[in-house]
Formats: structure tokens, sequence, C-alpha cells
């Protein structure tokens, strides 16, 4: 009898971590979930990839993972930790007209954009993952900056909402400094749960095209996944992002593995003065969901792209490759297709239609 109380309590300890525990974010209702079914990208009551995409792994594709696991890959981290670059006044920063991107390392970035700051998958955190003492911590020992020293934002844009790209913490520190929210389909609901006001959030479906503050954007697909919580999987949607100013036209690719949407965004928005392209935590076992790097700078030539910037890599170990390879791989592929590729610093700032654009070989 005790055996089985305990195991009841157990049970409802862990539905009200899933159903409270902030990180987790919140899931749609049902009137939601009404209204997200509306979406050509929702079936059988989740969102689908326009294609197939397939997560499983066979038996033996899991014994050789959990192999891998245990084995580990000694260089899967930087041997210490990464130095970075200090972004100096950072707090009176002002978006002027020449257009910069500053990389943060994974996917996290700041456009400056016609005198705008906006914002790309702010995660600031130490580690992917809801209980931030666990997971992969990130390589450099610090940040560029500190959160607190940031200029108002004028947008943040998500691309979806896995722990690597919508962190918890990040965003209550950051709401109060945000003009406004820009995130794909069932987002919402996240923020609202962290404290942001719903009025200043606004959610997009794949090729939604809408104006903010003078910038044309457009909401436009991905091939990859959602879900933060173990009753979530596809219940918000994933995108990648056209932001089209005055002073340039950027492509910011969020997570997705390779399909033919890129040629299609290429048609219908390049070309393009810089794309931010996922190049990391990849395997051939879900080549699906995550390109390879020659797959990277082909989606970059798909897109029609000038100058690529490979993210998704830089900050966290969450796939099995060396934390190298990524870039050392994208590089050549960039090469051997005659792509221009830039390889900033964590911290450093670039600009855009500059007469230069770094590319030292900083992780070596």
């Amino acid at each position: 009898m005790l055996i089985t109380i305990g195991i009841i309590a157990l049970c409802v300890v862990i539905v009200y971590l899933v159903l409270q525990y902030p990180a987790f974010g919140a899931g749609p209702s049902k009137e939601q979930r009404q209204r997200l079914s509306r979406s050509e990208q929702y079936a059988s009551k989740r969102f689908i990839n326009a294609i197939p995409t397939s997560m499983k792994t066979s038996t033996s594709e899991k014994l050789e993972m959990l192999v891998a696991l245990v084995k580990g890959n000694p260089q899967a981290r930087p041997d210490k930790p990464i130095a970075i670059l200090q972004m100096e006044n950072v707090h009176s920063a002002e978006a002027d007209s020449q257009p910069k991107l500053t990389w943060f390392g994974h996917s996290a970035a700041m456009l400056q954009l016609d005198g705008k700051n906006l914002l790309l998958d702010p995660m600031f955190g130490k580690a992917p993952s809801p209980f931030p003492f666990i997971g992969s911590k990130r390589f450099s020992s610090r940040l560029p900056f500190e959160i607190e020293q940031l200029p108002t934002i004028d947008a943040v844009i998500i691309s979806h909402d896995h722990y690597d790209h919508l962190d918890y913490g990040s965003i209550v520190k950051l709401k109060d400094k945000v003009e406004r929210f820009i995130v794909p389909l069932g987002v919402a609901q996240h923020l609202i749960k962290w404290g942001v006001s719903p009025s200043i959030i606004e959610e997009h479906d794949w090729w939604d095209e809408f104006q903010y503050e003078g910038l044309r954007l457009a909401c436009t697909p991905a091939r990859h996944f959602s879900g933060r919580s173990l009753s979530d999987r596809d219940a918000t949607l994933w995108c990648s992002w056209v932001i089209h100013g005055e002073a340039a036209k950027i492509f910011f690719s969020g997570d997705s593995g390779y399909g033919p949407h890129f040629k299609q965004i290429g048609e219908k928005y390049g070309p393009f003065d810089l794309t931010l392209m996922e190049c990391g935590q990849y395997d051939v076992r879900w080549a699906d969901i995550h390109m390879m790097p020659e797959e990277t700078v082909q989606a970059h030539l798909d897109v029609r792209g000038e100058v690529l910037i490979p993210i998704h890599w830089g900050a966290f170990t969450l796939a099995l490759h060396s934390w190298s390879d990524p870039i050392e791989r994208a590089v050549k592929a960039a090469k051997a297709h005659s792509a221009r590729i830039a390889t900033p610093r964590i911290g450093e700032t670039v600009l855009i239609h500059g007469a230069a654009y770094p590319s030292s070989v900083w992780w070596n």
C-alpha cells in the first residue's frame, strides 16, 4: 500500500511540474487549438512539415547513439572556454544607417537595421534546458554583454520554441526592454505565461507578409519540429524569417533540415545581402531536421544569398560531432562553391555591405 501511495504521489508531482513549472511554457487551450487549426500547416491536432520528415531511429541506431554517448567525444567541447569579444558601450548602442549584425553564439544575434534593434532567438542562458543546472553548458564563461546593458529592443524575433532558441530566463530579463515580440503560431502562450503583455506579441503563419516600423517581414517555412514538455510535441509552429529593410535584406533560417522550401524562399524574396543559416547539431540519423554543413551552403545558394554566416554552433554541444566541425566543413563547402562566407567571433559586429567580412580561423 505504501509503495502504491508513493507511486501515485510521484505521478502527481510530475504532472504538477509539467503543468506549473514556468520554463515548460504553456500549451494552447481548446479555443486556441481551434484557431491554430485554421493554418494549412496544422493537421491531426499538431503542426506538420510541408514534406515527409522522419525523426525516428531504428533500434540499432538507438544502440549506436547510446554507445557513442557513453563513449563521449573528447572534441565535443573546446579544451578551454572560448574567448569572446566584449561589446563596448552596448547600453548606448544605436542602430544607425549602417546595417550591422552581432552574433552571440548558437542562433542568437542582434540585427541593427534601419534604425531598429532586433534580437533573433535570444538564448542567453547557461544551458539549453528547462533546468539550467542540467544540460550542455555554454562554451564561453560569459556573454559579450550583460542583458541589463542592452539598449531598447524594437523587436524580438523567434523561430521556434525549443530551449536553445526560446529561453525562459532570457525572456524574463528582456521583456521590459522589448517593444514587440514576433513569433510563429502558438508561441505567444509561452510568452504570456512568462509575463509578456499579449498586446506586444504578434503570431504569424508561413508565408505571412507584414510590416513593422517600416521593415518588411515574412514568416517563411522551415523543416523542423517543436515542443518544450512531454505533452506539447508540435503544438506550436516553427519557421524561418525574411527581414527586408531599406538598407539590407536578411534571411534567418531558424532550425531546419534541407528541403525545397529554400529555393521557394529564394525565388519569392531573394536575393539576400546576408543569410544566417543553421549549421550545427547535426547527425545522419536526424538529417531531416538539421542540415549537414554542405547543405547549409547549398541552402544559402538556394535562397540567393550574397554572404553566409553559419549559426547554430559555437555555444553548446547538442550532437555527437566535434564542436568546430560545423564551421570547418561549411568553410570548405563554401570555397568549393565559390560562396562568400563570414566567420565572426562571438561578440564581433559585422558591417553589412562592409568593405570586408570577418574571415579568421579563430576556433583553432
